[in-house]
């Protein structure tokens, strides 16, 4: 079965205080975006990645290609599309290059810590139940605000956290994206669900972190120096 990844790479540095898009900022000597993408290849070097990217990264990509020779020596070439305006728009374009049947894994690019082995449950539960969601349990108290000075507690227990990879059956998914957009799609699980498909969970780690800031930065960089 044919596995697909794609990795949506579309975030600016803004809240890096950076001229630099995130995903290609260094991280322990190599850009996030490599060290995600080296991460898919350990899982399965016949994994063919799709990259989600805006139309003005692309020259940053193209140089990225020629200092890292390894984006050249797998058994698939990385297929390259241009990113919309938002994560759904994003998301579509890259599921328009999928051709064929097969599960597809869809993986932020600045989440490089996720581990082969969580990929890998992600697709096996997606081979099994159609979708394969990583999560990780709250652990923090959590209270839902009601209105102005009204607040409820929640039971954490009952509450996972969403990461990616969010995998998925391809058909499945393609269907899920004929949809029109909502603000209410929040990620991929949540337009999967609102089409009637099942939402499945997979432990996730809480090292899967998305780098968002500088502080996310630093923690990375200490993750990654264990």
């Amino acid at each position: 079965m044919q596995h697909f990844a794609i990795i949506v790479a579309g975030g600016s540095g803004n809240r890096m205080g950076s001229a630099v898009p995130k995903q290609f900022l260094q991280l322990a000597g190599k850009p996030i975006l490599v060290h995600t993408i080296e991460k898919f290849l350990a899982y399965s070097a016949d994994v063919q990645i799709i990259l989600v990217l805006p139309q003005a990264d692309f020259p940053r990509w193209t140089t990225l290609k020629s200092d890292y020779s390894f984006i050249h020596s797998f058994t698939h070439s990385i297929i390259e599309t241009e990113g919309g305006a938002t994560r759904f728009q994003s998301v579509r374009n890259g599921l328009a290059c999928v051709e064929g049947n097969g599960l597809v894994a869809i993986h932020d690019a600045v989440r490089p810590l996720v581990s082969v082995e969580i990929i890998g449950r992600s697709f096996a539960a997606a081979a099994q139940h159609g979708s394969g969601i990583v999560a990780v349990s709250a652990k923090d108290s959590i209270r839902q605000v009601l209105g102005r000075d009204k607040t409820i507690a929640l039971d954490r227990s009952t509450l996972r956290l969403v990461q990616t990879p969010q995998t998925f059956r391809v058909d499945l998914i393609k269907k899920a994206f004929e949809q029109p957009e909502s603000p209410l799609f929040t990620d991929d699980a949540s337009v999967a669900e609102a089409a009637g498909f099942p939402i499945h969970l997979v432990e996730g780690a809480y090292e899967n972190i998305k780098i968002t800031t500088s502080g996310d930065l630093v923690v990375a960089e200490a993750l990654l120096g264990r």
